[in-house]
């Protein structure tokens, strides 16, 4: 494993029309990335493992596994009629997902990477975005799983050929999210039926464990978004009711609910703001979350692990947060239908680091050193402006490139204990930008003066009340036809007439009192 002292280098996976192409990441040599010698290889998809050890590569007629030290390609497969395909967590196996033409016909099928065997299959009449992969994975691949009807089944990782090992009886399940790090537990979620409520329900990972050690029910709950933290202590879960009872969102109804493994906390997260819940991630320590929520303009806070406020951190056009890995720096973003404000935050020093804008934006992550966020506006989702851009961790643009047609960019995935500390590598690059900015020569007077006098810490602006344009003037006409324009906003020419009109006014009422006077 490498040290602080000896970081991997930064890579960025690029996918463009014509293949796809591995950058070296930031710092930049005079501001370009450069390319690893490896022809673009024309594809479909790319997916890394968790790890970042392998490369998954979808071609026309063929699956194609990388190692991601040089490239180079170790293994592949030919996979008629593919429907879909994916990695586990430490690139040792291949998990596809066929047409199959008769039940008979077992289609999803595990491959044992560095020998091309075939270790496990079964048949699946279809799959989901919620039932894939169909056998799931915990981080270090010492637990594997799959959802089947009314039960979950566990194999053994190190011998798939002995099968189904272990069964857990799961009544009506239809969604499962097996802990990541460590994988101690595994959540189920049943479905609202025949009036008995919806319910999510936590299980021990283990031979002899047969009873739910943690359980939450809800009603009007449609679908759930599952999130575990790392250290496998507590689940935060989204539930979402396609109808708003109180008919305030056309989208429907979100509630943030918290489980805990210990049993100690099982209930609501106390939000502060009506509305649907937006975002909600943790960080990487799993002792703290974000949540972005409410309606527009959108809170965000963050809690501890007893769902108790520990940073507000204002509103805005907000529907996305991003920790990085280091759990320093925090990213609230409006992306999607919002028009793509950011806001970097320190969350050790509590403080704003900065605002700007990535409009478009379609993907979104901190890089693996938790210095620079990347984001990207790619294709199919949008069809044109497709580009990246590389921001510091305070907000300010790195680094941009626009392309004709973009589908994907990645950073290749690190473990942020493989580098160093992050104050320690924010100084190193600020005195690397100090250099460069000397040996590029004095910038303008103007440019100078406002990076001095840029505040450092930018206050959490309220933004102002929308005004239709039909009604931006309506106090100066209403002014105006009332005869009781402000003084203040007259020019000294409109003075100047004004005292001219007033005087004739006075003159023609002295004239007029003196002709009735001679009568």
């Amino acid at each position: 494993m490498a040290t602080s002292q000896h970081p991997p280098p930064l890579e960025i996976l690029v996918r463009g029309s014509d293949g796809f192409s591995i950058w070296n990441g930031p710092p930049f040599v005079d501001n370009q990335p450069t390319t690893k010698k490896l022809d673009k290889v024309a594809c479909t998809s790319t997916k890394f493992s968790e790890d970042g050890s392998k490369l998954l590569v979808t071609k026309p007629e063929t699956l194609s596994i990388y190692e991601c030290r040089g490239f180079g390609e170790i293994k592949s497969f030919e996979v008629p009629n593919l429907l879909a395909a994916a990695l586990s967590p430490c690139g040792t196996y291949l998990q596809t997902f066929q047409k199959s033409s008769t039940p008979q016909e077992k289609n999803v099928v595990l491959w044992k990477v560095d020998t091309g065997d075939l270790v496990y299959s079964q048949f699946q009449k279809n799959m989901t975005k919620v039932s894939w992969p169909a056998i799931r994975f915990s981080s270090d691949e010492t637990v594997a799983c799959r959802m089947a009807t009314n039960e979950i089944q566990f194999f053994d990782t190190k011998d798939f050929s002995k099968g189904v090992i272990h069964r857990l009886r799961v009544p009506g399940v239809v969604a499962i999210e097996l802990s990541r790090t460590p994988g101690t537990h595994i959540a189920a979620f049943v479905p609202e039926s025949k009036g008995v409520p919806a319910s999510i329900q936590i299980f021990a990972c283990g031979d002899s464990q047969t009873q739910p050690i943690a359980r939450r029910s809800f009603f009007r709950c449609s679908t759930v978004q599952l999130n575990w933290n790392n250290g496998s202590t507590g689940l935060l879960i989204v539930v979402q009711a396609d109808v708003d009872k109180t008919n305030q969102s056309y989208y429907g109804e979100t509630k943030l609910n918290y489980l805990t493994t210990d049993g100690v906390h099982e209930g609501l997260v106390p939000l502060r703001k009506e509305g649907p819940v937006h975002d909600v991630q943790w960080s990487p320590s799993g002792s703290e979350f974000a949540v972005v929520y409410g309606f527009m303009p959108a809170r965000a806070t963050v809690f501890d692990k007893k769902c108790k406020p520990l940073l507000e951190l204002g509103e805005g056009p907000y529907n996305t947060v991003r920790w990085n890995p280091k759990g320093k720096f925090l990213c609230l973003a409006g992306f999607g239908n919002l028009p793509g404000d950011m806001a970097f935050w320190d969350y050790k020093e509590k403080k704003q680091l900065g605002r700007t804008k990535s409009e478009c934006s379609v993907t979104s992550e901190w890089s693996p050193d938790g210095q620079y966020f990347m984001t990207a506006t790619t294709a199919p989702r949008l069809q044109v402006d497709n580009g990246i851009k590389i921001f510091h961790y305070n907000g300010a643009l790195y680094f941009k490139k626009m392309f004709d047609k973009l589908f994907q960019a990645d950073w290749k995935p690190e473990s942020s204990d493989k580098f160093g500390e992050i104050d320690l590598l924010v100084k190193s690059v600020e005195s690397l930008n100090v250099d460069q900015k000397k040996t590029q020569g004095q910038g303008s007077k103007v440019s100078q003066t406002s990076q001095k006098t840029a505040p450092s810490n930018p206050p959490v602006q309220k933004p102002a009340a929308y005004r239709p344009p039909h009604a931006k003037n309506a106090a100066a006409i209403q002014a105006e036809l009332l005869g009781e324009g402000p003084k203040e906003t007259l020019s000294k020419n409109a003075m100047r007439n004004k005292k001219k009109r007033e005087k004739q006014k006075e003159k023609k009422a002295g004239e007029a009192a003196s002709s009735a006077n001679d009568v």
